[in-house]
């Protein structure tokens, strides 16, 4: 016996191809549709309505098809309240939970509309009846008694669209771009940069150690000295190798002006953990006087937040990072409130990790010299995301320019000892 369920669609879904991803996932899944009604809007920020019948062959296979049209903001005409299961135990969902995305998301109780606080993806939704509120909730976060909400009933989502103004992020949306960064590409960033610092919206900026590696590293301290870059995520390499630029002229032990290994310079990493080890933090070596230039000096003399997430193959690291992960998690979400944009810059696995704490509506850039890396973020659910398939040594210092009026490419610093070598 078939069954059918009437849904409807709202917004731009023509020009954001929602309407042909909408057909084609219920074809794909081997049900059908029929259009009952579809009002075009006749100007270009006039919004489009759709009513669609779905047909399956039985309600197993109808229910499995209204669910995946849900992540493109397809509704039911008849909304009732959400449905909601407490947690049996700390960490324990209900089976049948609502898994989130990261679009923008409001659910139904009570007869109330609630906005779904802080959402990301791949969260639960867990509901404060004494509050009123709905709250993304991770499932570490998850406590026993926590009422989660089930299923798709009662929950709205609404994808991104395509905007409306022409901008980088109209004609570069979602692609991957193979070319080497022009200059026109990257002006066009800086103007979105620019617009978004003057309405006083944050920028992050997600970095790997290749910002130090290529040369990079004086362009981004410059961008974080002039207060176009809010707040750093990274790892122990990027700090490490920004600190032992900076003690050493060195990073991963080759000296960057000339891109010769240096004799005993494999150990230079080391020397400068061991460095601020000795001061205590990146902050007090930098007020001691250890530290006199680099990415960190600039965080620390401008008051500039950063997070450094460590991994299991950190060496150190470094007092500042963090190696408890649900920590590093927690401080991520924390200074990634209120961000409009996210540059990351030459590291795939932060790029994600952060990159699953983002709303959707959140303009993001993701530079790497590997074109798979960049698919893989957008792979990973960040959607937004433009990809520039550059290393960080082009990118970083052409955006600079366009940005820092008198902003030169780097100044070679002279010659510094090996720690090996230098005597009290």
């Amino acid at each position: 016996m078939q069954a059918s369920r009437e849904i409807e669609l709202e917004g731009h879904i023509i020009d954001s191809g929602i309407m042909t991803l909408v057909f084609d996932r219920i074809m794909d899944m081997g049900g059908n549709f029929e259009i009952l009604t579809f009002d075009v809007g006749k100007k270009k920020t006039d919004p489009s309505y759709a009513r669609l019948r779905v047909v399956a062959d039985d309600p197993g296979q109808l229910a499995a098809i209204l669910s995946d049209l849900h992540r493109y903001g397809a509704r039911q005409l008849q909304v009732e309240d959400v449905s909601l299961v407490a947690a049996e135990a700390d960490r324990v969902v209900p089976k049948g939970f609502y898994s989130t995305t990261n679009h923008p998301t409001s659910i139904k109780y009570q007869d109330r509309w609630l906005q779904v606080e802080d959402n990301e993806m791949d969260c639960l939704i867990v509901v404060d009846p004494a509050l009123m509120a709905a709250l993304c909730t991770p499932l570490s976060k998850l406590k026993k008694g926590d009422l989660v909400v089930m299923g798709e009933q009662g929950v709205r989502i609404i994808p991104p669209e395509r905007p409306r103004e022409q901008s980088t992020f109209e004609f570069m949306n979602g692609t991957v771009s193979p070319e080497r960064p022009s200059e026109t590409l990257i002006r066009n960033i800086a103007a979105e940069i620019r617009e978004l610092k003057a309405k006083g919206g944050k920028i992050a900026l997600v970095g790997g150690p290749a910002i130090v590696h290529t040369g990079a590293d004086l362009a981004l301290a410059r961008l974080v000295r002039e207060g176009f870059i809010d707040v750093i995520f990274a790892g122990n390499a990027l700090a490490t190798h920004d600190i032992e630029y900076n003690l050493y002229g060195t990073s991963l032990g080759m000296d960057i002006s000339t891109g010769k290994p240096v004799i005993g310079g494999h150990k230079h990493h080391l020397y400068a953990i061991s460095e601020v080890m000795r001061a205590g933090s990146i902050r007090a070596a930098v007020e001691q006087g250890v530290i006199t230039g680099g990415v960190m000096y600039e965080c620390i003399t401008n008051n500039v937040p950063f997070v450094l997430a460590g991994s299991i193959r950190d060496d150190g690291p470094l007092p500042d990072v963090i190696t408890d992960v649900l920590v590093a998690q927690d401080a991520m979400r924390e200074h990634i409130r209120g961000c409009g944009m996210v540059l990351m810059i030459g590291t795939l696995l932060h790029s994600i990790a952060v990159g699953n704490c983002l709303g959707s509506s959140v303009k993001t850039i993701c530079v790497d010299i590997n074109p798979s890396s960049v698919t893989k973020l957008m792979d990973r659910g960040t959607m937004q995301a433009i990809g520039v398939v550059s290393d960080a040594g082009t990118f970083l210092p052409l955006l600079a320019e366009q940005l820092i009026p008198d902003f030169r490419t780097r100044i070679i610093k002279p010659d510094r000892k090996s720690p090996v070598h230098t005597t009290e």
